[in-house]
């Protein structure tokens, strides 16, 4: 058993990279891919524990990109060779319209009455602040009950403290992938296009042609349906499977590490073969 998606605490994830290593460990993983959001610092520091541990770590990241004018996350995996420098130097790029969108953030949650400071915020964030680390001091300071409820009143895309950031356009952040060495999956199809399938098929026979080569067809929040269209979709673009639990520890405490919501995954070691004997 697998997983080819999790995150740490340089994301917003709740786990340092050991605790998401001995994690692993503990259920029985044979591999793990950390698919921090644009950055590679948890993988970086999960290096060492992992080699300790013997277990096999796979480089990843996950990137928030544009596409028909709505937001679509790409996994990116480098499961031959390390990201090339020229990728780094571009997503640190991507890191500043983070900060960027977070310090606007900050003054619209200011103009809704919430007395809260980015250097609040960056505290929680360590590599990179994200949403979660705002809702995190929400709730600290009382303004909310839940991460939910944070996200629902302030956060969430319809909540009146929403920010939109810079997105990259997704055949970009594909062809970024790919000229680093790397491949491409779609992120929790099920989010994507509002799940209208054939809207979804669309997308992706688009993505598809533009060089992403995998779709993520396992995943926590996919019910079986879903993984046979997805799988489905797999088939007739050529594209490549990838699955894995999207596991944030306490920030979404329903997920765990490898077996996903209430059991319903297991992510198979053949997956990664196929990601590996699709270079040759």
């Amino acid at each position: 058993m697998i997983d080819l998606h999790s995150h740490t605490d340089q994301s917003d994830g709740t786990f340092s990279p050991a605790e998401l290593v001995a994690e692993a460990k503990r259920v029985g993983l044979e591999a793990l891919a950390i698919t921090d959001h644009d950055t590679f610092k948890g993988y970086d520091l999960a290096v060492p524990f992992a080699k300790e541990a013997g277990l096999e770590l796979i480089c990843g990241i996950e990137l928030s990109t544009k596409f028909g004018g709505a937001t679509v996350h790409m996994l990116a995996y480098f499961p031959w060779t390390p990201p090339s420098a020229e990728f780094c130097d571009w997503l640190e790029e991507i890191l500043e319209s983070r900060r960027e969108r977070n310090r606007q953030l900050i003054v619209r949650l200011q103009e809704l009455g919430v007395e809260i400071t980015l250097a609040e915020v960056e505290t929680k964030g360590r590599t990179l602040t994200a949403r979660p680390h705002f809702g995190r001091v929400l709730m600290e300071k009382g303004y909310v009950s839940s991460m939910q409820e944070a996200f629902d009143k302030y956060l969430d895309e319809a909540a009146p403290g929403y920010v939109q950031r810079k997105e990259v356009p997704v055949n970009e952040a594909i062809a970024r992938v790919k000229a680093a060495g790397g491949i491409t999956s779609l992120a929790h199809p099920i989010r994507v296009a509002k799940n209208d399938w054939d809207t979804l098929a669309e997308w992706t026979e688009k993505m598809a042609s533009a060089g992403m080569g995998a779709i993520e067809v396992f995943h926590s929040d996919h019910t079986i349906e879903n993984v046979g269209f997805y799988g489905r979709l797999a088939e007739r673009f050529g594209l490549l499977v990838t699955g894995g639990s999207d596991f944030h520890g306490a920030n979404k405490p329903n997920i765990s590490l490898g077996t996903g919501h209430r059991g319903n995954l297991a992510v198979p070691y053949s997956l990664l073969e196929n990601l590996r004997n699709a270079r040759r």
